[in-house]
């Protein structure tokens, strides 16, 4: 019996999610809001929020899993100057997802994900 547990594939090699998931995230962690499709979106969100809530005690070894998937150096130190402080009282729902509607080429459900502020 197939339970499908877990995250979703998005049709993709885990190497190829892991990358397109650290690329979204440094994304929305550097302009605050990105437009992608619901099903990225809905991963993304959780994948952000672990993110996020990991380099919350700002630490060497919160540092260490903050570089670890994010590699790009202005937006590691946005993360630990203004994101980090910025929810340092909340314990999740960092992000928020609009449905915009659908994409005309594929008619795939555009979404709107952001952090809130």
């Amino acid at each position: 019996m197939i339970k499908n547990y877990g995250a979703r594939k998005l049709s993709r090699t885990s190497a190829h999610r892991r990358s397109l998931l650290r690329n979204l995230a440094t994304s929305l962690f550097l302009h605050e809001k990105i437009e992608t499709t619901h099903a990225k979106a809905k991963e993304l969100s959780k994948y952000s929020q672990k993110l996020i809530t990991s380099a919350k005690p700002g630490d060497f070894n919160a540092k260490r899993a903050v570089f670890a998937e994010i590699k790009d150096e202005v937006v590691r130190k946005k993360i630990f100057d203004v994101l980090v402080p910025r929810y340092k009282d909340r314990t999740g729902g960092l992000t928020k997802i609009f449905i915009v509607g659908t994409r005309r080429g594929d008619a795939a459900s555009v979404a709107i994900i952001k952090l809130l502020s």
